[in-house]
């Protein structure tokens, strides 16, 4: 009779402390992935994006780049002509195109830049931030910038006050 109670009051312990070294375990484990942030090196995708650097990004009036992934090689001049093909005014739907150092925490930097409003929204206190930055653009006007890169991954935005969010990409350099 014994060995009747004795069995499951065994089985549940066994099962309790297996469960607890699993979540022990991923509790290490996620507090490891916490501790080191993935470097971004390459974007998926970006194998089927021609080499080029020389490249030409428009902006609309949904708040959208028609080019999101750019592929560059790195330590060459890059020139990229940002052109504003929406039909909106500059006052409620402008665009520009900043390219930023990577690790740049974005919401950070947008909030800044929508305080920015006197500046054309380029924040001067994340000016450190900025790689390049086209002027902010109305309707049907376009602005050039060319920079040089280093081997990495790099986010390009638009800073107009709530369109960072969802009007970005990534450029390559390899």
């Amino acid at each position: 009779m014994k060995k009747v109670f004795l069995a499951p009051i065994l089985a549940l312990a066994l099962g309790i402390s297996a469960c607890g070294n699993n979540e022990k375990k991923a509790a290490e484990t996620t507090a490891t992935e916490t501790e080191t942030p993935a470097v971004e090196t390459t974007v998926p995708g970006i194998e089927n994006v021609t080499l080029s650097n020389t490249w030409t990004v428009e902006g609309n009036d949904q708040m959208k780049f028609n080019t999101e992934l750019i592929r560059v090689k790195a330590g060459e001049p890059v020139e990229i002509t940002f052109k504003n093909v929406g039909e909106m005014p500059k006052e409620s739907m402008g665009h520009n195109l900043i390219v930023l150092q990577p690790g740049i925490d974005l919401p950070t930097f947008g909030a800044e830049a929508a305080a920015a409003r006197d500046s054309d929204y380029i924040p001067k206190t994340s000016l450190s931030s900025i790689i390049a930055h086209t002027k902010l653009l109305g309707p049907g006007e376009e602005d050039k910038i060319t920079f040089t890169l280093e081997k990495g991954v790099y986010t390009y935005l638009c800073s107009f006050p709530g369109h960072y969010g969802i009007m970005q990409g990534k450029i390559v350099a390899e």
